[in-house]
């Protein structure tokens, strides 16, 4: 059953006060697809209480062309869904309407920068097929949804030198940082930081876990795995 996180209710604060969990284990999050019509099994993440603290605007300079695209996708995406979907290549997505934390990513770098991580991740992929996760017990790329799995992109990044050192100094990250967190049973997540901060200079983050894209400040509230930066575009 999903699993509502209760958030302290502040009126200078915008974002909902639940935040429905509906993450399955066969979903793209990094466990392996199963054909979309399988009914899908749940993994209830553990219930957390959030303070809700003032928004403020950044500045200029601290915008990043990558959360202001991921933040376009805020009242587009309405849900999460994680069913294997066949795309066409490249640049192949589902309907705005819908996705998962990994779409949030993918859109934002292809309306930002024009980097299409389906062909990036499956080009690189196949020329080093071993240096991926084998999670999924597959012998060859899978265009569809390769792309579409937090440890994957993972380890693209990676093996692109976009890795940063993982702290809790909130200035550390940057809007348009990309990280990696453990949500619920082990389930891998992904997040885009955003342009927006609280009162305290944490940052928020862009993300769908489970509701449709959000901003919402949970960039310490889950266990983080991975901290990636690209390079500004050429």
């Amino acid at each position: 059953m999903p699993v509502r996180l209760r958030l302290m209710s502040n009126p200078r604060y915008t974002f909902s006060r639940t935040l429905v969990f509906s993450v399955s284990v066969v979903c793209l999050l990094g466990c392996r697809p199963s054909p979309p019509t399988q009914a899908l099994a749940t993994a209830e993440p553990t219930p957390t209480t959030i303070n809700a603290l003032p928004v403020v605007a950044a500045s200029p300079t601290q915008t990043s062309a990558i959360a202001t695209a991921a933040s376009t996708q805020i009242g587009k995406t309405l849900s999460y869904d994680p069913a294997y979907v066949g795309l066409s290549y490249p640049g192949g997505d589902i309907p705005i309407s819908k996705g998962v934390c990994t779409d949030v990513v993918i859109r934002a770098l292809r309306d930002a920068h024009q980097l299409d991580l389906q062909k990036l991740v499956h080009e690189d992929m196949k020329a080093a097929f071993s240096k991926y996760p084998a999670n999924w017990g597959l012998k060859r790329p899978d265009k569809n949804i390769d792309h579409r799995r937090v440890p994957n992109l993972q380890r693209y990044f990676e093996r692109q030198n976009f890795s940063l050192p993982i702290t809790r100094k909130k200035e550390d990250y940057l809007p348009g940082d990309i990280v990696t967190c453990t949500v619920g049973r082990n389930l891998a997540h992904i997040m885009v930081v955003s342009n927006t901060q609280s009162a305290n200079g944490t940052r928020l983050v862009i993300h769908n876990i489970g509701s449709g894209t959000k901003e919402e400040p949970h960039l310490f509230t889950f266990p983080i795995t991975g901290h990636y930066r690209l390079p500004p575009p050429q």
